[in-house]
């Protein structure tokens, strides 16, 4: 059994790892072909899902689109310093930024700038303009430092799972 980090802690035995590799390679998986896959009983399956759902460990199911294919090829990492890092600063910026959606991912960091933001917009025009809303408009951004994305050598939502102990 794994015992997660979590605040409230789940076991995790082989079965629930072996569903939870499937559904991170596939979400689509019917409840019949992931039970199929796991050598579990459909009824287990299920079951197991329903705890992994309820819980947490599975915080939703989505379907990851190609940026290209949309229309949002252009990938920027930017770092950005606040001039005031008061509780309530960070917290109002961090809501500002997230209700944006070119803002796939935002991380408060330390050591460095009080925040990294993942964006993904279709071209330099799309990224001038976010900047115009989300950095210039609020005088509380100091700095930005943005890096943009010549080459994605990976990209991936799964997490390395553990392995179960044996009993």
């Amino acid at each position: 059994m794994i015992e997660s980090n979590m605040e409230n802690s789940i076991e995790l035995d082989a079965v629930d790892l072996r569903i939870l590799n499937h559904l991170q390679q596939d979400a689509s998986l019917s409840n019949l072909e992931l039970a199929a896959a796991t050598n579990t009983s459909a009824a287990t399956c299920l079951r197991r899902m329903k705890r992994l759902v309820a819980t947490g460990v599975i915080e939703r199911r989505v379907a990851i689109l190609s940026p290209q294919k949309m229309g949002a090829g252009l990938t920027a990492i930017a770092e950005v310093s606040l001039d005031r890092q008061g509780a309530e600063h960070l917290a109002a910026f961090e809501a500002r930024a997230i209700a944006q959606p070119e803002v796939q991912q935002c991380y408060r960091v330390s050591p460095g700038p009080d925040l990294v933001l993942v964006l993904q917009v279709a071209d330099m025009a799309a990224y001038h303009a976010l900047v115009q809303r989300l950095f210039t408009q609020d005088a509380n951004v100091r700095n930005v430092k943005a890096f943009f994305s010549v080459h994605r050598a990976k990209f991936d939502t799964r997490l390395a799972l553990p392995v179960a102990r044996r009993p």
